[in-house]
């Protein structure tokens, strides 16, 4: 059987890599419906992180998108992303579990999630509660380049993954490092040691070699990858559903996607990426350095804004050298959020200072003594780990424990009784000001849509060279388009042809 399904990250990982979650309620709602004629298998749709991004950014409620946006999808099951644990923050784990409880009520059962080392061993917990909360998750292995993550290294994580029984499992390509000869040779390996747990495939293309890498999958008998739409597809983001389609027809697959129905879409968000100023997803050139520093593409142009605050934007090159003597020096941890940050801030910080590990964060204080992970403190140079643990700072976090607090405790200090479940997560993750500025926007706006009819008007009357201007009337509305200096000087010329609706 030849069919390849798709998982779309179009809403999600798309516009999360490509727009830093840049695209407004009102533009993704305007499209689902279109979208979930595609005939995806599954489309990523939630992360936490829009709570905060939303309201304090965009000034939007992301229970919103949930709320409306989950009613217009009747076909494809849709994906939360996320688990738990709260990444690079900590957030009380009896929010955590709130809020996939209200996800789930949203109709959303399905999750992919990582743990940052690949440590399955305290990954199982959270896959048993998710499960105990309505959610099946697709446990992510995530593959990077370093000394010791060899093959037998994947071949025993598989292995472990595996193991937990999980929902399937998602070999990740988070820093789009993987070459086609290292598919061919791993991708095997991942397989001969899962069993019978389904495994899908999810690359990013900061090198664009994740649409070959896809082929290569596909020959090796992995059913399941995930693609985005264009513009949201390519530069840092997945693969274009299009052309990973069209190239596996050409090698004799069958790619289950509606591309008929993918075009509109395409369509829509180029249209909203035009008229909201955002960048359209383009192939990145190839650059070997990556492999050296593995800094994600997102976080170099970070470090480039820090060290231009201090006058030293010069110190790129050397802080991404930097950084891959750090990340060795730490053990070589995988390049994903939260040790990415770790890793690339402690860089900068010992270019900016001059001295190597004079200043350093609470963060690596805490990396160093494995609150971030047990495998970050075992596997960190000692006297790296000496020089981090012998300032009177690292005394202070020695036998801290992430506080526990529970439900009635978070919602006494956020609001008190009167505050619903929905709003009291809001306030958590974005802030009590934040939400008190959002809540009093209501709901959506209708964005236009480009397949609207009267988008489609303008757009076909643009096009036509015998005309200085247009004049759109309806009852208690009129507008008049016009180029530029046939509106200063209208009054004055005589009409060449004008027409009016």
């Amino acid at each position: 059987m030849n069919e390849i399904r798709f998982v779309d990250t179009t809403l999600r990982d798309g516009q999360q890599s490509l727009w830093a979650l840049g695209m407004r309620t009102e533009a993704m709602l305007a499209i689902a419906e279109q979208m979930d004629r595609c005939g995806f298998e599954s489309m990523e749709f939630f992360l936490s992180m829009m709570f905060k991004k939303y309201a304090r950014e965009h000034k939007e409620n992301a229970w919103n998108w949930l709320r409306e946006g989950s009613r217009r999808f009747t076909k494809t099951r849709l994906r939360y992303h996320g688990g738990l644990h709260g990444g690079f923050e900590k957030i009380p784990n009896c929010i955590l579990r709130l809020m996939v409880e209200r996800v789930v009520s949203y109709g959303l059962t399905l999750t992919r999630t990582s743990n940052c080392w690949n440590d399955y061993t305290s990954f199982k917990e959270e896959v048993k509660g998710l499960r105990e909360l309505g959610m099946d998750t697709v446990v992510n292995l995530i593959y990077s380049v370093s000394p010791r993550h060899t093959d037998e290294y994947y071949a025993r994580k598989a292995r472990e993954a595996a193991a937990i029984r999980p929902y399937r499992i998602c070999f990740k390509d988070v820093g789009g490092m993987l070459t086609p000869e290292r598919a061919r040779a791993l991708i095997p390996i991942i397989q001969q040691n899962i069993g019978d747990v389904p495994l899908e495939f999810h690359a990013h293309c900061n090198n664009s070699l994740a649409p070959l890498c896809y082929l290569e999958a596909a020959k090796l008998g992995m059913k399941t990858l995930h693609t985005a739409i264009p513009p949201l597809a390519n530069g840092s983001s997945q693969p274009s559903v299009l052309n990973v389609a069209r190239n596996l027809r050409a090698l004799g697959y069958d790619p289950v996607v509606n591309e008929a129905a993918v075009g509109p879409v395409a369509e829509h968000f180029t249209f909203v990426a035009k008229r909201d100023g955002l960048p359209i997803g383009r192939p990145l050139d190839y650059d070997h350095s990556q492999y050296h520093h593995q800094v994600p593409g997102g976080m170099i142009s970070n470090l480039r804004h820090q060290l231009k605050i201090v006058g030293m934007e010069d110190k790129i090159d050397a802080t991404l050298e930097e950084a891959a003597r750090v990340r060795a020096e730490f053990g070589y941890p995988i390049m994903v959020t939260p040790l990415s940050q770790f890793v690339g801030s402690q860089a900068a910080i010992n270019v900016i200072v001059g001295e190597r590990y004079k200043e350093v964060t609470d963060q690596v204080i805490q990396y160093a003594l494995g609150i971030w992970g047990k495998e970050g403190s075992e596997l960190m140079d000692p006297e790296v780990k000496d020089k981090i643990l012998s300032r009177p700072r690292a005394k202070k976090w020695e036998n801290w424990t992430p506080p526990d607090p529970s439900l009635g405790e978070v919602r006494s200090k956020f609001g008190g009784r009167g505050v619903s479940d929905e709003e009291l997560i809001l306030r958590v993750y974005a802030g009590e000001d934040a939400v008190k500025a959002l809540l009093s926007t209501g709901a959506p706006k209708e964005y236009l849509d480009a397949t609207h009819p009267l988008a489609l008007l303008v757009r076909e009357i643009s096009k036509r060279g015998d005309l200085n201007y247009v004049n759109i009337q309806k009852q208690g509305f009129s507008v008049t388009l016009g180029k530029q200096e046939t509106a200063k000087k209208k009054s004055s010329l005589p009409r060449k042809r004008e027409s009016r609706l």
